[in-house]
């Protein structure tokens, strides 16, 4: 009885945990969950029959498959040359370092229409780039290309700023004895460095894969807004906005939302899996 009494009375090392846990419920809700239930209010007030039209609208199909496709591709280019830029910064120093380093911030600090507006202007058929590429055959302003290379210039921070602290702190004495061992450069990345960047290139992807998705500044510049072709799923929300069917717009909104979530929920489970994984070796 006593040792009942006595645990129930004894405080808490940190104290204020139901004050705190509170206010944080409260700010998220308020933040987040509110807008975002009043989303999905609005979308089903059309039913079930009605989200399902919506969804078998071939335009509305293309908007979502161009918003997805062209993140993930986005996500996953940046995954590569993201993490390779992490490493050059923090494995070797050189001059204009300090200078990369702060230029990998700028898609923060740039609105995202000052960004869609310069890389239109450089990959338009008549721009510094694009007119070399157009001697190639190749078009980049107003196709899906466009649109990938503008949702690598806003993700690319996420995945940098996601693996460069891990790196820091991985010690070089780790590959040093790998490499007396006689492990090449290439199984010292894929067995030792891979699997212990991992989790954070998994949250550097999904961070810029979650981005991209809704990204509207800088790719409605570029992208040249053609239905069935380089529409996106934002600008179609804003298109029945602008028409007043508010009810579609909102189910396309929940659509995207739904997706979204479900990625996530996927990507985050293989990045538990991946830390369970590393922290059981």
């Amino acid at each position: 009885m006593s040792w009942f009494g006595s645990r129930s009375a004894s405080p808490r090392v940190i104290p204020g945990f139901g004050l705190t846990l509170g206010i944080t419920v409260a700010y998220l809700s308020l933040v987040a969950l509110l807008p975002l239930a009043m989303i999905a209010m609005q979308a089903f007030r059309l039913g079930l029959s009605g989200i399902g039209h919506i969804l078998s609208d071939p335009r509305t199909l293309h908007a979502l498959y161009i918003s997805f496709g062209t993140a993930l591709a986005a996500a996953t280019v940046n995954a590569v040359f993201g993490t390779l830029l992490a490493w050059v910064l923090v494995r070797y120093r050189f001059p204009g370092h300090r200078l990369i380093d702060a230029l990998i911030d700028l898609p923060f600090a740039l609105p995202t229409a000052v960004a869609g507006i310069a890389l239109t202007a450089l990959y338009a058929p008549n721009g510094w780039i694009g007119k070399s590429l157009s001697g190639l055959g190749i078009k980049v302003a107003y196709t899906p290309l466009g649109i990938v290379i503008a949702l690598i210039f806003i993700g690319l921070p996420f995945v940098v700023r996601s693996v460069q602290p891990v790196l820091e702190d991985l010690a070089p004495e780790i590959e040093e004895a790998a490499a007396t061992l006689g492990a090449s450069q290439g199984q010292r990345f894929c067995r030792i460095i891979l699997p212990l960047i991992a989790p954070a290139l998994l949250t550097g992807f999904t961070m810029a894969f979650a981005r991209g998705v809704g990204e509207y500044g800088s790719v409605i510049f570029i992208a040249g807004n053609i239905p069935m072709i380089s529409e996106i799923a934002p600008l179609l929300i804003v298109i029945r906005l602008e028409e007043f069917r508010t009810d579609a717009a909102a189910a396309i909104a929940a659509i995207m939302l739904t997706v979204s979530f479900a990625i996530l929920l996927l990507i985050n489970l293989i990045q538990a899996w991946s830390r369970k994984r590393l922290g059981d070796a």
